[in-house]
């Protein structure tokens, strides 16, 4: 018997879910599935290999997936839901190359597009989109992860010029040669003014000196992009390198809570891997004589599976109308990581099951999809995080420490 062939999509929409897209919104997904016969063959090497397939970022560029909704002279917008089907489709070919899109687009381009100058809107935007910079978003510190609000980073006013000093971790694209967007807190220069003690993003070029990035290593999760560990000693940036719209926390929050939507749309793509390689895999592995899918066992999980992610599509897809609408609230974008990246990790463990011992090869996709949804379940605020946000929604009451 040949080897199972779990890599082909199956077009899952048990509800429907999906019927309704646009004309454009389906050809941004379109373009977005496109993308699956290049990458897709390439990923486990890189995966393997602990290698960042940087043409990637270009090709994304070329078909206009990175922007993630936001304008760009030169560009058609996506939509909520265009936007949301590139993350869903990207991620479900790769964890990694979807992270591209969370911090080229989602982080670091929001970012300067939130808060920019007109003048670094011009310089950025277009070369972030197209690919031809690399940009990347410096918010998490070593002691700093989840109460991101107390971040150490300093910037200090020194006439024309700012010196920042601190450290940043887990930093997509830090250590790639681009622009990272760095948040630090105003502190201790004379020439502060009315922004001391708040928090203000700069844009870093990765050869400015002091400013040294080192990739981690050692991942067991997406493996396929680097992230790095950054030092910021005596960094000098011009003036004209602030966002001269970011003074708050709350500003630095804005951007979060706009790509957390982003997140649960890629734990759908991966969700929706895993699904489909199971469902191909018991159709074409055969045991004690007969096709994996006729066992009734089988047939139970296949179809528990396929509950949980119509379940998450069909938020996605509410959740991506109500952003259009401009109805979106930030706990409800909250409610939709919080359940997809917690039914994405319990689809992932029950496909790995399924395709018994061949689930742990990296040939048959779902072992790499299990360990990258680690990685997406803690990002854009864990778990617990948003746990508290809806929490304190629902019943009025704040449960943060």
């Amino acid at each position: 018997m040949p080897d199972p062939d779990v890599s082909q999509p199956l077009d899952t929409d048990y509800f429907a879910a999906f019927a309704q897209l646009g004309d454009e919104d389906r050809k941004a997904w379109e373009r977005a599935r496109s993308l699956s016969a290049e990458a897709l063959p390439q990923m486990n090497d890189y995966w393997d290999r602990a290698d960042y397939p940087l043409h990637l970022v270009r090709r994304m560029g070329e078909l206009n997936l990175q922007a993630d909704g936001l304008e760009v002279p030169g560009l058609e917008t996506l939509s909520p839901m265009a936007a949301g089907l590139v993350n869903m489709e990207v991620s479900r070919i790769d964890g990694s190359v979807g992270t591209v899109i969370a911090v080229q687009g989602g982080l670091a381009m929001r970012s300067i597009a939130y808060f920019g100058s007109d003048a670094q809107k011009e310089r950025w935007l277009g070369p972030l989109a197209r690919g031809e910079e690399y940009g990347a978003f410096a918010l998490t510190e070593p002691d700093h992860g989840s109460d991101s609000v107390g971040l150490a980073t300093t910037a200090r006013r020194d006439g024309d010029e700012w010196v920042l000093n601190g450290e940043k971790k887990w930093i997509g694209n830090g250590s790639v040669g681009g622009v990272t967007v760095v948040w630090a807190r105003v502190d201790g220069g004379p020439d502060d003014g009315a922004d001391h003690g708040g928090v203000r993003g700069f844009l870093v070029e990765q050869d400015t000196p002091g400013y040294e990035a080192e990739t981690i290593t050692g991942k067991a999760s997406l493996r396929a992009i680097f992230q790095a560990r950054i030092k910021l000693d005596g960094v000098r940036i011009p003036a004209s390198a602030v966002l001269p719209g970011s003074h708050t926390f709350k500003d630095t929050s804005k951007v979060l809570v706009a790509t957390r939507l982003g997140v649960a749309w890629s734990a759908l793509g991966h969700a929706t891997a895993v699904y489909e390689a199971a469902l191909s895999y018991a159709g074409q592995r055969v045991q004690f004589g007969k096709p994996l899918a006729k066992f009734q066992l089988v047939q139970e999980r296949l179809t528990q599976m396929l509950a949980e992610l119509t379940g998450m599509q069909l938020m996605c897809v509410q959740a991506a109308t109500l952003d259009a609408a401009g109805t979106l609230r930030p706990t409800q974008a909250s409610m939709a990581k919080y359940n997809n990246t917690r039914k994405a990790r319990q689809l992932a463990s029950m496909a790995r099951d399924m395709l018994d011992g061949n689930g742990i090869l990296l040939e048959n996709h779902v072992i790499r999809h299990l360990a990258d949804i680690e990685s997406i379940h803690t990002y854009e605020g864990t778990e617990s995080v948003q746990t508290l946000l809806i929490g304190r929604d629902i019943t009025g009451h704040s449960a943060f420490a």
